[in-house]
């Protein structure tokens, strides 16, 4: 599938700033089946940009705009080609007791720790357990803790904010996409079971039967020995496929920010954020 991504956060101040410096996550990755031809960042007032790939090898953009600006706009046009991996998880059979070697493994180490947004208290631990009870193999009990938040949480715009801790979602059950990711990771890492944060995009299509696809989305990605990342959606209780398109990874929400910075100026503001996703196969 063939997607093009508009990404669009405006920003009103209620007076003019100055000295605004910005690091921004929005380039979709080239990896694991997907493949990103162009990537276009536009930004008002005008200013030289420059990039980097941080830890997880994301691409991060950065800028500054020194000079005095009442609004700023941050615009990208991606062209993203998506695959599905059709190799059959549900025919693999890995035991949840060959997980404790994954912590050796440098590409899992930090996805099984906790992190700012996610903890592994006993709770957590025991709620996994509820949630996947008698299972053995590991990615049984991942789709079983998925389906689990699916049907136990409730999707509530609102409800929560970008601060929020798993343990409040775990509590009220409910949030948003990036909450029931949180909450997914949590209980996975509990079990042992690496778990990652993923940021991206979702394509709706004509039906519209997906929800998160009017902004950024959010999904987990599990580990799975000797067949290694693959990515569940606890928001909409499906396997990620050709609809989704990856732009970066983290340990939790924190790792991946998609427009974040701090600017010399009053507090107050207006945000504004669009995303459109269209077919153009």
């Amino acid at each position: 599938m063939k997607l093009e991504v508009i990404h669009r956060t405006q920003f009103a101040y209620a007076e003019p700033v100055k000295d605004s410096f910005n690091e921004v996550r929005l380039q979709p990755t080239s990896s694991d089946g997907q493949a990103c031809h162009s990537f276009i960042l536009k930004v008002i007032p005008s200013t030289r940009l420059a990039h980097f790939l941080d830890f997880y090898l994301n691409y991060v953009h950065y800028f500054e705009v020194p000079e005095s600006h009442g609004s700023l706009l941050i615009e990208s046009t991606s062209i993203v080609t998506t695959s599905v991996d059709t190799r059959a998880r549900s025919e693999t059979s890995i035991s949840l007791k060959s997980l404790p070697d994954c912590i050796r493994l440098e590409e899992c180490y930090d996805f099984l720790q906790p992190s700012q947004f996610v903890s592994l208290g006993p709770e957590i631990w025991k709620l996994a357990l509820d949630a996947s009870y008698g299972m053995t193999e590991v990615w049984p009990v991942a789709l079983a803790i998925m389906q689990f938040i699916h049907c136990q949480f409730q999707y509530t715009p609102l409800a929560t904010n970008v601060g929020t801790h798993m343990t409040e979602v775990i509590q009220q059950r409910r949030g948003v996409c990036q909450d029931f990711t949180h909450v997914m990771i949590g209980m996975c890492r509990s079990l042992k079971i690496p778990a990652r944060y993923v940021s991206g995009y979702l394509y709706n299509g004509p039906a519209g039967q997906l929800v998160g696809a009017q902004a950024s989305h959010a999904w987990c990605e599990v580990y799975l020995p000797g067949f290694g990342w693959h990515g569940l959606d606890p928001t909409n209780n499906c396997e990620v496929d050709e609809r989704f398109v990856k732009v970066a990874i983290g340990r939790d929400y924190s790792d991946i920010v998609p427009v974040k910075g701090h600017y010399k100026g009053p507090p107050s503001k207006r945000m504004n954020v669009e995303v459109k996703v269209r077919d153009i196969t």
